[in-house]
């Protein structure tokens, strides 16, 4: 079985001002997602591995949307997360395939690096629900400028037998951050955590 895309949607926000202040440079979040064919949708099967693959080509393609988005090179990258919805057919299972064996190595290529645990979350709905797609910094785990969130909502997905995946990026934490701790700038990120 081969990775079958319904559609794909990429959106950038943009933050300017934040509680009356400007923010200057603007903060940048992409999310790129895919609506695709569940290949198990109604019926049990042990063996994931059809899904673990389609989650390798996601993690290409959605990174890859979202830098070209962002209009930044792969370094310039500073989180990332990855979500999806599966439709009432499938089961959370088929979402944790895509997300997890296999999803974030080829992700991390194309924000280059990539040395902390790609935040994630996934979830059962129907069409027009909100998938939220949690975010972290991609080399340094305690960076608490960078814990945010996007979300992605397509008003007609995920269908029954559809999995709605998600990929966010951003090239900057939220705007005007005060709660302390380890700044981008600051961070080392070979651990993944500092």
């Amino acid at each position: 079985m081969i990775l079958k895309i319904r559609k794909i949607a990429v959106n950038v926000e943009e933050t300017h001002r934040e509680i009356g202040r400007e923010i200057s440079p603007a903060t940048r979040k992409a999310v790129a997602v895919a609506v695709i064919e569940n290949p198990f949708a109604g019926r049990y099967e042990e063996d994931l591995t059809v899904l673990m693959d389609i989650g390798a080509e996601l993690g290409t393609l959605l990174g890859r949307k979202c830098v070209t988005a962002l209009g930044i090179t792969p370094a310039q990258a500073e989180s990332y997360g990855k979500s999806a919805m599966v439709g009432e057919a499938g089961e959370l299972e088929h979402a944790a395939a895509i997300l997890h064996p296999k999803l974030g190595a080829p992700l991390r290529v194309e924000v280059e690096k990539g040395a902390a645990l790609v935040a994630s979350s996934k979830k059962m709905g129907s069409p027009g629900q909100v998938l939220d797609v949690p975010l972290g910094h991609k080399d340094a785990a305690y960076v608490r400028s960078h814990f945010d969130g996007i979300e992605v909502r397509l008003n007609d997905a995920p269908r029954a037998s559809e999995i709605m995946v998600a990929v966010a990026v951003t090239d900057s934490g939220r705007p005007l951050p005060r709660v302390g701790g380890l700044t981008h700038e600051n961070a080392i990120g070979q651990d993944g955590l500092k």
